[in-house]
């Protein structure tokens, strides 16, 4: 099997999210939203982890320096998708397998879509294979354009369709893999945008299209899953569905959760089986609770803390908590 590559991009500002504070820092769930990007790339078994950063490049850093296996790649301009993978260039130099392109701020990516990804494009030979979904209301979203055959003949900018193409349904959501070599070869011929001067990642696509190369587009994902966060709206959003994820596993593997909404439990919580969370219950990324215990209502477990087996929690503690 061949090595696989990610190049994240992750140079963008919070300008729609009134924010200070670059875009992929914000959290949900109690965790930066790249984390859960790359994770899902390394549990995909990516091989390479390239992250783009520009706008706050040095608070980014920071936050990830534990992370060794992170290689960081300054975008000094904001020019589009297409400049942020070209900066990654020189780094995948010498490099011949595939390479996945995905934007930090899709937190709800899952493994499974990634690991798809890199095998039908391995089996296919393919110089690129995206990911699609279907939406109900598909506004904002670059089109997928299919041949009589149903193909992939082209992904349309939004604010480039057509009449007719604006009532399609199925979108591009930016989830790509390329083969390496090809794809820097097809990013040297992408010109800049009129009006803005941006270079976009999917006249790549086109571009390869024309050249003969295999492009495919058979790869389809849940509509969650395409939610990127642009808005303080889009945070609530995604952090509600995260929500959703981290509670279904829980209940999935024997916790009792009485009322899922009004329960906030954080990413990378442990807690045991036969424990009962009560409502009102606030548990800190990072907290840990064995089992049979019962938690709440109105408590809160910090990340910093251990509840032994079979213990109570109430709105003010509990005994056999354990605090550093």
């Amino acid at each position: 099997m061949e090595e696989t590559a990610a190049i994240v991009l992750a140079a963008g500002k919070s300008t729609r999210m009134m924010s200070d504070l670059p875009k992929v820092l914000h959290e949900i769930c109690g965790r930066a939203m790249l984390g859960y990007v790359l994770d899902a790339c390394r549990l995909a078994g990516v091989d390479r982890l390239f992250v783009v950063v520009g706008y706050g490049k040095d608070h980014v850093i920071r936050r990830f320096e534990g992370e060794p296996d992170v290689v960081w790649v300054e975008q000094k301009e904001q020019k589009g998708t297409g400049h942020a993978v070209q900066c990654c260039r020189e780094g995948l130099r010498d490099f011949n397998g595939g390479v996945l392109v995905i934007a930090g701020d899709m937190p709800l990516v899952r493994r499974e879509t990634l690991a798809g990804l890199i095998d039908v494009r391995q089996a296919s030979g393919d110089a690129v294979t995206i990911a699609t979904t279907f939406l109900d209301d598909p506004t904002g979203y670059g089109r997928i354009v299919r041949d009589a055959e149903g193909g992939l003949k082209a992904i349309v900018e939004h604010a480039d369709c057509t009449a007719e193409q604006r009532e399609i349904k199925e979108v591009n959501p930016s989830y790509y893999c390329f083969d390496a070599q090809r794809l820097f070869s097809a990013l040297a011929q992408v010109q800049p945008a009129a009006g803005k001067g941006e270079y976009y990642i999917t006249d790549a696509v086109g571009i390869l299209r024309r050249s003969g190369h295999g492009v495919s587009a058979t790869v389809t994902i849940p509509a969650e899953d395409a939610t990127g966060i642009n808005s303080r709206l889009d945070l609530a959003m995604v952090n509600r569905m995260m929500q959703d994820r981290i509670q279904f596993a829980l209940m999935s593997d024997g916790v009792t959760i009485v009322d899922p909404d009004n329960t906030w439990i954080e990413s990378d919580a442990s807690v045991g089986r036969d424990t009962v969370v009560y409502p009102f219950t606030v548990i800190h990324s990072g907290a840990s609770i064995g089992k049979g215990c019962r938690i709440g209502p109105f408590a809160r477990v910090a990340g910093d803390e251990t509840v032994a087996d079979g213990v109570c929690v109430g709105p003010f503690g509990g005994e056999g908590v354990v605090r550093p």
